[in-house]
């Protein structure tokens, strides 16, 4: 079917398709591509997680939290307040923390999921309608491709008879989107949530079971070799060698606790003064 077979409806729905589509292409940016490669090369991300942004999401969110509360702990406890104090203040930062990662990740994953849907009704209705033009243009994404115009069309003919395969095959090679991969706005949720709550309470923890100087000293310790794991694991995802990459992390997490552990000590001073 052509162009002029639409409806009014069906012709503005169409030319929102292209916007769509690269607000999707923007939206799918936030994880990692994965590139085929021949064979194993240095630092090839392990199978499985190119797919799944789980892994990536928990690492990141073990580190953010990791971050931010040793900052916070380090601070007020320089500002030399009691140890109940800085208990409270490193549950609040727990809870507020993971509160808002968790929101903010279902808020996102709930935008990317509907938007991903919305491509995939509009693209599932144009093939419903016209699908000789959506065969045409199979076949154009194929001869872009190398492929001979006579191999391209034979291919998208094929492809075309199945609607389900068609759609699929569509999502894949026209809106970059793989229809079982959308993604779970509260599995997201979840999971940001509760890797923030653990990264926010290893330095905490040693609050706990000690008081004072001894307290500090063993959550900068536990927060450093938590630090250096995470960023370590980081090396996954960008190819860098391991220990490289934990140490800059290290460096990162305790030049943020130091500047906020000084100012609190200046506070402490000043209120003293």
């Amino acid at each position: 079917m052509g162009q002029g077979r639409l409806t009014p409806e069906e012709r503005r729905t169409k030319a929102l398709l292209p916007m769509l589509a690269a607000l999707a292409r923007r939206l799918r940016e936030r994880q990692p591509p994965a590139v085929p490669h021949p064979g194993p090369i240095r630092g090839e991300q392990a199978p499985g997680l190119g797919k799944s942004g789980t892994l990536r999401a928990a690492i990141f969110g073990v580190n953010d939290g990791l971050v931010s509360n040793v900052s916070l702990i380090m601070g007020v406890a320089g500002a030399g307040v009691s140890n109940r104090f800085i208990l409270l203040a490193g549950v609040a930062g727990l809870l507020a923390g993971a509160c808002s990662m968790g929101a903010g990740e279902y808020v996102s994953m709930r935008l990317q999921r509907e938007v991903f849907e919305r491509l995939l009704h509009l693209e599932a209705h144009e093939i419903a309608v016209m699908p000789e033009e959506e065969r045409r243009e199979l076949a154009e994404i194929y001869r872009r491709k190398g492929l001979s115009p006579e191999l391209a069309d034979r291919i998208a003919l094929e492809l075309m008879r199945d609607p389900r395969v068609a759609l699929e095959t569509h999502a894949r090679e026209e809106l970059g989107l793989d229809p079982g991969e959308l993604g779970s706005p509260w599995g997201a949720a979840v999971s940001s949530f509760l890797t923030f709550a653990f990264g926010a309470l290893v330095p905490l923890a040693p609050f706990v079971v000690a008081t004072g100087g001894t307290a500090v000293v063993a959550s900068a310790a536990l927060s450093s070799a938590v630090l250096f794991a995470v960023g370590a694991a980081m090396s996954l995802f960008t190819g860098r060698r391991a220990p490289l990459s934990g140490l800059r992390m290290l460096l990162v997490g305790g030049l943020a606790a130091a500047i906020t552990h000084g100012v609190g000590r200046l506070l402490h001073v000043n209120a003293a003064s």
